[in-house]
């Protein structure tokens, strides 16, 4: 499988074209009359004039389209093509949507337009990586530079302010002395910010010009991934000049589509230096039996009666801030569908398409396939934390960052355990030593210690004076006293104490003073995790008015409200967006997944459900609080035995209190062996991780040992569960809310009534371009 790769602005020399120019003569008498002068003249003999980006880009777009003809017969169609920058038009004119003299126009006008952006500067780093040089950027405080170029894991081109660019170099270089920043000469800040003017000018020309669907697939600059079929091409295109080129991105996808062999075309071989990195560096493909690595090519979800096809896989970044239910009416290029609903901020944070996430289900359920898959489609999704052990956490931290490119977006669980609070630091400790940016904090009845830590490690005060903070805490929450403690800033004495043993220092923790603890707050209702009981109805609009009179005294970002729970169908989602949350988060839905990490025997039965098929019952983690979660009950007696277990632990002050009769039966039923074996392997379990005082408490207190007791039921039907385990399976505890029937009874019929066909990037797909129509029908 052969790539034509085109090269882009800075290839430009004197002298170029020259075996090709006279082959095509109607070629460049058409050049001659759209540029009003001779491109023969230019290329060979321009001098000066190359250097400047009006005139190179309209020759270079020349030259490289002759060359690619003149060598078309030989060399025959590839099969994919893609072009660095200003090579994605040669790229695109090899795909038939512009021929070659309203490709020159194009070009040209974009040259002008860019060239006449004064200010700015540019510098190539080499020898660090996305990573080092973001991780940088943060430190340095400085809002004026971002990262242009991603061209590969050594190569990183950042744009912005002279000023600025220059002090981020000097940081760079003073950390690593194996690091080299070249200044680039341009006259402005290219794929940056500064951009902004050019994008909305440049908008405006594309939206007069005609553009064909591509023939064979286009690699956007935008998504590293193919333009979409069925989406107007000027919705990408359109944003190319001011968005970052993500080259990196753009070779592992050709890499994991089956591109063996690339052709270049432009002066010397620096993007096929570029493909050979990217290919000695390739990922370890995954193990027979184990899901698609999420960098394979992305397969759109069948259409559903009465639902469009959705848009195959394409990560878009928005550049501006929106946050309506619908997209208003505008002279800009159309997004793809979906993609204007919500905030456009938590698109851009999250580096996500749409403004919506896949969250967390413990033990891995939410996997680390999960997480690679979503992020290989431009969407976000959090790995599932909770009941795993910090070397499960680390694994699985080394397994994401061996499978996706430096940088790549994903987030990881914080869930609260308040009789581990060692425990909860040491995963925040582990997530700042592994760089990780998103957290999503689930089960918090209080704000803790670690997670201020967590929250405010590298905050800082930008030059205009706003607190910024670089850790992002998406806070799953169901209760409004919860949720104002999330709006508010952290508790003065937390901070004081993290200063005071060093955690923190005396700028972060001022800046983390006048931030909020959350920087996203996700209504959590009618969902497998902790509820409450709550109904989005009533909780979404009041959270957004808790937020909006929380922003009112804030100096910072507000912060986003989201929500979670029912999401399982087009409607449910649409109405979360009507209701004024900037983003969705779902979680039942894929836990029927080929990326999920549950058993197969879970799928099918998850894949059975109606809507009345789930039921409340106590959870595990909280059980002495009586929490309750909602779990499937169809097909397993867990919640009958979970309520039971609650009731005779409410009503007794210890084991012994319980009569015979019922004891037999719970040693029969609920955990198959003895009680004094469970307790035996419980006292064990807590001597083995390094909390022997749990079993020394409970020894002493007779409810204390009934209740540890009890919550072995809840661990082992678990990981009978995620084991599949069948001669177990009556005891399978599975969490689960009534969103999994609705996208059931949506699937039916359709290929996605299978599970082994619901990638979860396709479930995100079918419920966001979905929810786009049923509020444009409404509209």
């Amino acid at each position: 499988m052969r790539a034509l790769l085109f090269a882009g602005q800075g290839s430009q020399r004197q002298g170029m074209g020259a075996e090709v120019l006279d082959a095509f003569p109607e070629h460049c008498a058409l050049a001659d009359d759209i540029l009003g002068l001779s491109i023969r003249e230019l290329c060979l003999h321009g001098g000066d004039r190359l250097r400047l980006t009006r005139y190179a880009q309209p020759a270079l777009f020349t030259v490289h389209a002759l060359t690619y003809l003149a060598g078309r017969e030989e060399q025959g169609e590839p099969d994919v093509v893609a072009g660095h920058s200003l090579g994605e038009f040669n790229a695109l004119m090899v795909a038939g949507v512009l021929d070659f003299a309203g490709g020159l126009r194009l070009v040209a006008e974009r040259g002008r337009l860019m060239g006449e952006a004064d200010g700015g500067a540019m510098a190539a780093v080499l020898g660090a990586g996305l990573p080092e040089v973001e991780r940088t950027l943060a430190a340095s405080g400085r809002t004026d530079v971002e990262v242009a170029n991603d061209n590969s894991a050594t190569q990183v081109v950042i744009s912005g302010t002279a000023a600025g660019v220059s002090a981020v170099t000097a940081l760079l270089t003073a950390g690593d002395p194996a690091i080299r920043c070249v200044p680039l000469p341009v006259s402005a800040a290219f794929h940056s910010r500064e951009m902004a003017p050019a994008t909305r000018a440049f908008a405006a020309v594309l939206a007069g010009t005609p553009l064909a669907p591509p023939r064979l697939p286009v690699i956007s600059n935008v998504t590293a991934r193919p333009y979409p079929p069925g989406e107007p091409v000027a919705a990408l295109l359109g944003r190319q000049i001011r968005s970052r080129v993500r080259w990196t991105e753009t070779m592992e996808h050709l890499l994991d589509s089956g591109v063996d062999e690339v052709t270049e075309i432009g002066r010397g071989r620096t993007l096929t230096g570029f493909w050979r990195e990217a290919a000695a560096t390739r990922r370890t493909p995954a193990a027979p039996g184990r899901a698609t690595p999420a960098s394979a090519p992305a397969v759109p979800a069948p259409a559903v009666p009465g639902r469009a096809t959705p848009a195959p896989a394409v990560p878009a970044v928005p550049t501006a801030p929106v946050a309506s239910a619908v997209p208003a009416a505008s002279t800009a290029p159309a997004e793809p569908a979906g993609s204007g609903l919500g905030s456009a901020r938590f698109r851009e944070v999250y580096r996500s398409r749409y403004a919506y996430a896949a969250g967390s289900m413990f033990q891995g359920i939410a996997s680390t396939d999960l997480v690679v898959r979503m992020a290989g489609a431009g969407l976000f999704g959090f790995f599932g934390t909770g009941g795993l052990p910090l070397s499960g956490i680390r694994a699985a931290l080394d397994d994401i960052g061996r499978r996706l490119p430096p940088g790549a977006p994903y987030g990881m669980n914080l869930l609260h355990d308040m009789t581990d609070s060692v425990g909860e630091r040491a995963t925040v400790d582990l997530f700042l030593r592994y760089g990780v940016r998103y957290v999503e904090a689930a089960a918090f009845t209080r704000v803790t210690a670690p997670l201020v830590l967590y929250r405010a490690k590298g905050a800082h005060r930008d030059p205009g004076g706003r607190p910024v903070a670089v850790n992002q805490v998406l806070a799953k929450v169901s209760r409004p006293e919860v949720a104002r403690q999330f709006l508010a800033p952290p508790p003065p004495e937390l901070l004081d104490r993290l200063r005071a043993e060093g955690a923190l220092t005396a700028e972060e923790a001022a800046a983390a003073a006048a931030l909020p603890v959350a920087s996203d707050l996700c209504v959590e209702s009618d969902s497998g995790g902790h509820t409450d009981g709550g109904v989005a109805l009533a909780l979404l609009p009041t959270f957004v008015r808790l937020r909006d009179r929380a922003a009112a005294a804030a100096d910072g970002e507000p912060v986003r409200v989201g929500a979670a729970g029912g999401i399982g169908t087009p409607e449910a989602a649409a109405a979360c967006f009507l209701l004024g949350a900037d983003f969705v988060l779902t979680g039942s839905v894929n836990q029927c997944s080929p990326q999920a990490g549950t058993s197969d025997a879970v799928k099918d039965l998850l894949a059975g459900l109606d809507v009345q098929d789930v039921t409340y019952a106590p959870a595990g983690d909280l059980f002495e609080l009586g929490s309750r979660v909602q779990v499937v009950r169809r097909g397993t007696l867990f919640p009958a035995r979970a309520n039971q277990l609650y009731e005779l632990y409410r009503r007794h002050a210890r084991l012994e209190d319980i009569d015979a009769r019922t004891l037999a039966t719970l040693e029969r039923g609920c955990f198959g062996r003895p009680l004094a074996e469970v307790w035996d392997r419980t006292a064990r379990h807590y001597r083995d991780t390094g909390r022997p005082e749990i079993v020394h408490d409970a020894e002493r207190d007779p409810k204390r040992r009934m209740a540890l007791v009890f919550k072995w039921y809840f661990a082992e039907s678990s990981r009978a569960a995620l084991a599949g385990a069948k001669e177990n399976s009556a005891n399978f505890q599975v969490h689960c809310g009534p969103a999994m029937g609705a996208f059931n009874r949506l699937v039916e019929g359709t290929a996605l009534e299978s599970w082994r066909r619901r990638d979860v990037d396709a479930i995100a797909d079918l419920l966001m371009t979905g929810a786009a129509e049923v509020l444009a029908a409404a509209r």
